[in-house]
């Protein structure tokens, strides 16, 4: 089975987080997602991440820090997604390749239709928010 490593951007302000929807033709499409992408060969997670988000939502990185590692396996591939809380960054995102995407409050993550391997994503933000 495909294994694909995913870096994630958990990327907050205040109390909202960035998502975007994926495209209906697109794994999981038609979703709401956090940004990121394929870590490559020779990248760091970081790397890869500041790659992803320039390219998808036009921000790069100032300050980030470890949030949690997922390793989910669908029907028809398995990923490994290490996450990364985005506090600080240069720009401000927006759907660069023409993706929907939006501000979610805390509150209403767990109401928004996320990949199945988000859903620890959404549980370790909640868990972050009320300590």
């Amino acid at each position: 089975m495909k294994q694909v490593h995913v870096a994630v951007g958990v990327v907050r302000r205040g109390s909202t987080f960035f998502i975007c929807k994926r495209a209906d033709d697109q794994h999981q499409g038609g979703k709401w997602e956090f940004p990121g992408g394929k870590v490559e060969l020779g990248e760091t997670v970081e790397q890869a991440l500041n790659r992803e988000l320039y390219e998808e939502i036009d921000i790069s990185i100032k300050v980030s820090s470890p949030l949690i590692e997922v390793a989910h396996e669908y029907t028809d591939k398995r990923v490994l997604l290490s996450v990364l809380l985005v506090d600080e960054f240069n720009g401000e995102p927006f759907g660069k390749e023409g993706q929907m995407h939006r501000w979610a409050d805390v509150s209403d993550l767990k109401e928004i239709d996320f990949p199945d391997a988000n859903i620890a994503i959404v549980d370790a933000i909640l868990a972050l928010s009320a300590s």
